[in-house]
């Protein structure tokens, strides 16, 4: 069988990435400018100065992917490319790259949601099997998904209001913690002990989330301890959350691959790379001889080589688009394209 290269452009925050994936599964090479530390002035990701340096950087990276390649854009297959979730003005400026490609070199063209590409950079590491449960964890969602087969979702949860990735965020301001914070809050909650009551947010029998209340009692302890001038202890606080947060998570992911009968689990997006989670996951899994997936940690943040793996699938599904393909900043992962 002939391999089939895609040329993937992921541009859907504030991570300018192209990459060229052979066959579903290989990364052949990948090339990403990072905007962070401009955007660590401001304590978070400002649309408008994303989408610009998008539109400053992503012909350069081009030029750079297919020299770090060695291949020509006639070699490509499909040109694939992140249409939604994300900022409307980053997205189309790598959509209308990808629509500028597939036009003048005559290749499908084929639309990549973000949290798709998120679930296959697992494909990168292994072979994904079915039936399997993903728990997409990130900045923007916290679902859990059953797939039976390549490219069917079914989402049996998710969360209400909060993101976990954006209660990391939020809860790192409250420790002044430099963006992003959802790492050093990891990081210190390995230092700490769990010495805060903190309540376990919403524990019921749903597999929905809630972070928004959480988000709210570590700012009001804050703010009962700096009004009776009592120090908080920032690596217990952040051990102390990290553990309410891990403790959901893993406790109705469990629970949902008993009752839907898998034994296949792997976890999805930023959060992914969350040293608790993973400590906690693993341990877990080992126990309920549950096979766990996670992504290389290079593939958990967002990456335009998981575009090109979760393209692969959509093109054997017989997904594309034409030249009219828009962005959509609120898309889910189980709309029609």
């Amino acid at each position: 069988m002939k391999d089939f290269y895609v040329l993937a452009i992921e541009s859907s925050c504030d991570e300018t990435s192209m990459s060229i994936v052979q066959n579903g599964h290989t990364g052949i090479a990948t090339v990403t400018f990072t905007q962070m530390d401009t955007h660590a002035h401001y304590g978070g990701v400002v649309p408008e100065i994303a989408s610009r340096m998008y539109v400053e950087s992503i012909i350069l990276l081009l030029d750079e992917l297919l020299k770090k390649a060695k291949k020509n854009i006639e070699d490509m297959d499909a040109i694939a490319v992140t249409y939604g979730p994300g900022l409307v003005g980053s997205l189309l400026v790598g959509i209308e790259c990808a629509k500028t490609l597939s036009y003048m070199y005559q290749k499908p063209l084929i639309p990549v949601h973000h949290i798709a590409g998120h679930i296959y950079a697992n494909n990168l590491k292994e072979k994904m099997e079915f039936p399997l449960l993903a728990l997409v964890v990130s900045g923007g969602h916290t679902d859990l998904i059953l797939m039976e087969d390549h490219y069917s979702f079914k989402r049996i949860g998710g969360t209400l209001d909060d993101a976990v990735g954006e209660s990391y965020d939020k809860v790192a301001r409250v420790l002044d913690l430099p963006y992003p914070g959802g790492p050093k809050v990891d990081m210190l909650a390995h230092q700490g002990m769990d010495t805060y009551d903190l309540p376990l947010p919403l524990d019921d029998q749903s597999y929905n989330f809630s972070f928004s209340g959480m988000k709210s009692a570590v700012i009001n302890l804050n703010h009962k301890y700096a009004q009776k001038d009592i120090p908080i202890c920032k690596e217990n606080l952040a051990c102390s959350f990290q553990n309410r947060v891990v403790q959901i998570l893993t406790k109705k992911t469990m629970r949902a691959l008993e009752e839907f009968h898998v034994k296949n689990l792997i976890v999805a997006g930023g959060v992914a790379a969350n040293k608790g989670l993973r400590e906690k996951l693993t341990e877990l899994c080992q126990e309920k001889n549950i096979h766990l997936s996670i992504p290389d940690l290079k593939y958990c943040t967002d990456n335009a080589t998981m575009i090109g793996a979760a393209a692969y699938y959509a093109h054997l599904k017989g997904i594309t688009a034409d030249l009219s393909l828009n962005a959509k900043p609120n898309a889910k992962l189980y709309d029609e394209i």
